[in-house]
């Protein structure tokens, strides 16, 4: 399929891992496509914006925390059909990268988002705890590097 035939997000992510083997999630308030569940530190890429400018911002924006990018961990993507509100096919793209914080203060700095907290999780999230496909997408990543 050519790209001019489906639609692309790209989306940039953290991953922030502390001390004591906790990692640093958001609780994403949910959509009508998706319930509400933990998801990582990032989001969409802006038009006028490079990935590490996003990623940076959307750290800031959800958790409070200023933070330095490291190297990527994975660039992960899936497709799903086109549906009656999205006429296209859609494509998204997500880097993540390893992080520091570097200052700030940990509370959600964004105000009618998805964002509605930010909260220090174990690394070995308890698998009952509702999240986004790509935390262990990125736990696996981390573990592995």
């Amino acid at each position: 399929m050519h790209f001019t035939e489906y639609h692309t997000r790209l989306a940039a992510y953290a991953v922030i891992v502390d001390d004591s083997d906790r990692i640093l999630l958001t609780w994403f308030n949910g959509t009508k496509r998706d319930a509400p569940c933990w998801s990582l530190p990032g989001g969409g890429v802006e038009y006028d914006e490079t990935v590490e400018q996003a990623v940076i911002r959307e750290v800031r924006e959800e958790t409070g925390y200023d933070v330095v990018l490291h190297e990527p961990l994975v660039v992960h993507s899936f497709t799903a059909p086109s549906e009656p509100d999205r006429p296209l096919p859609f494509k998204s793209v997500r880097v993540v990268y390893r992080a520091t914080i570097t200052g700030g203060t940990l509370g959600t700095l964004e105000v009618g988002g998805s964002t509605d907290f930010a909260e220090w999780k174990p690394l070995d999230l308890d698998a009952a705890e509702p999240r986004a496909d790509i935390v262990d997408v990125a736990i696996k990543a981390h573990l592995a590097r």
